[in-house]
């Protein structure tokens, strides 16, 4: 048995660098925060900060680009494999929404609610991803209709399922009374009795 490849020390920092700015951003938010902070949080002096990161905006946007990317690609393998019907991918799409912004809804907070602190370009570069996973949903509900399955308008109601999803985030935490699992499954029951025709 091989042993395994140490991690090279410049991403063990960045990533310690990144968790730090994460638990900071999540108790102080983006604009109590300091750099200091995320430095005394991730075990660095203030100047190690600089040393991956030009500023604090860039860690924000760098979790703001991971958890999206991850949402999309949660998106995509929980649909992937669903039969071509309108309610299972419907009900698949919100099952891995909602699970997702519970595990991660530390992130989630964070990416969901602290968007205005980037600059126009980083913002930009998310809305594009945020614009992605709406379109999936829309994608889903246009089929929906199309098939006389749902009677919705598809970007409303894309709207207010995604909403609803996002915030999750913002309320859920480990002692929340129900697991991630059956909360994501009862959401997606609710999401298909809303768009039912």
């Amino acid at each position: 048995m091989s042993a395994a490849i140490p991690e090279p020390p410049a991403r063990a920092a960045r990533d310690r660098l990144l968790d730090a700015a994460r638990t900071s951003f999540a108790d102080k938010g983006f604009h109590g925060t300091t750099t200091r902070d995320i430095a005394a949080a991730a075990g660095m002096s203030p100047a190690a900060v600089y040393v991956h990161h030009r500023t604090k905006e860039s860690l924000l946007h760098e979790l703001s680009l991971e958890g999206h990317r991850a949402t999309m690609a949660s998106l995509d393998a929980a649909v992937r494999d669903c039969p071509d019907d309108p309610v299972t991918l419907l009900h698949a799409w919100v099952t891995a929404f909602v699970t997702g912004h519970a595990l991660g809804h530390t992130t989630a907070r964070i990416v969901n609610y602290e968007l205005e602190a980037l600059t126009p370009e980083h913002r930009a570069e998310v809305e594009h991803w945020r614009s992605r996973i709406q379109e999936s949903l829309i994608d889903i509900l246009e089929r929906g209709c199309g098939a006389g399955v749902f009677a919705v308008d598809t970007h409303v109601a894309a709207s207010a399922i995604a909403g609803m999803g996002v915030d999750v985030a913002r309320w859920f935490r480990d002692d929340a009374g129900t697991t991630a699992t059956d909360l994501a499954r009862e959401f997606a029951d609710l999401a298909v009795r809303m768009v039912r025709a």
